[in-house]
C-alpha cells in the first residue's frame, strides 16, 4: 500500500521525541510532545494534545514538557481517527496506549496508563480515568464517564452519560449512573462478525446465573473473556 508523507500543519507543534510513520495528518494548533510514537495513516485533529504530562500530584512537571522525555508516553498504534480537542495524557507507571482503527471524537479526555484496543469508538465528550482498560471494538456513548482503574470488555456498549464505577464485562449493553449491565449488544456482535450460532449461545447463556463463566466454552469469543480476566485480575 502506497503511502504518503506526514502532512502537518504549520501552526502544529510536534515535540523532538515524537517519532512518525508514515500517512499521518496533524491538523492545526495540535500539540504533540514529550514520548510519543505514531504509527500509519492517523488523522489528528486541530487542537489535540497528546503526551502531556500525567495529572499526577508527585509527578515532576517539566518547564517544557514537549521537549522532554520524563514519563512513560504515549504509544498509538495505526488509521486512527482522533478529533478535535482530545486530550491524551502520558503514562505515569506504563506507556498510555490507544490501538488501532479508533474513532476518538472531539473534546474526549484519555488519562495516564489508559489501555485502549483495537477498533474502540470513544464518542464526544468520554473521560477515561487513569488506568482503564477498554477492549477490543466497544463503543462508549456521548459524554460517558469511566472510574480509574476499570475495565471494560470487548464489543460493549456504553450509554450516553453513563457513570462507570465497576467493570464491564464483554458482549453487553450498560448505561446509567451507576451504568448497569441490560443485556446483550446483540448489534456490535453481529457488526463484529461473530457468528450467528456462538450469539445464540451468548443468549442463552445471558439468563443464567454466572454468564461470564458460562461463556468460557466459546471458542470464538475465548480470547476476548481471557483478556478481560487478565485486565481484572
Amino acid at each position: 500500500m502506497f503511502r504518503f508523507m506526514n502532512q502537518v500543519h504549520a501552526t502544529a507543534i510536534v515535540g523532538p521525541y515524537v517519532s512518525m510513520g508514515t500517512g499521518n495528518i496533524i491538523g492545526p494548533y495540535a500539540v504533540l510532545g514529550g514520548s510519543v510514537s505514531l504509527g500509519n495513516d492517523n488523522w489528528i485533529g486541530g487542537g489535540s494534545k497528546i503526551g502531556c504530562p500525567p495529572e499526577v500530584r508527585s509527578f515532576r512537571h517539566e518547564p517544557d514538557w514537549i521537549t522532554s522525555e520524563e514519563g512513560e508516553g504515549v504509544a498509538i498504534g495505526n488509521e486512527n481517527v482522533i478529533r478535535e480537542d482530545v486530550q491524551i495524557h502520558g503514562g505515569w507507571k506504563s506507556r498510555t496506549h490507544i490501538g488501532d482503527r479508533g474513532f476518538v471524537m472531539n473534546q474526549t479526555y484519555v488519562a495516564h496508563d489508559c489501555k485502549i484496543s483495537d477498533d474502540v469508538t470513544l464518542a464526544s465528550g468520554v473521560a477515561l480515568g487513569g488506568h482503564s482498560r477498554i477492549g477490543n471494538g466497544a463503543n462508549l456513548g456521548l459524554g460517558s464517564t469511566v472510574h480509574q482503574g476499570r475495565v471494560i470488555g470487548a464489543f460493549a456498549m456504553i450509554g450516553m452519560a453513563s457513570v462507570v464505577t465497576r467493570h464491564i464485562r464483554p458482549f453487553v449493553k450498560a448505561f446509567g449512573s451507576p451504568c448497569t449491565v441490560r443485556g446483550l449488544n446483540l448489534v456490535g456482535l453481529e457488526r463484529a462478525g461473530i457468528s450467528s450460532q456462538t450469539i445464540r449461545r451468548l443468549v442463552e447463556i445471558e439468563g443464567g446465573d454466572s454468564p461470564l463463566e458460562a461463556q468460557r466454552g466459546l471458542e470464538e469469543v475465548e480470547g476476548y473473556l481471557n483478556w478481560f480476566s487478565g485486565s481484572i485480575a
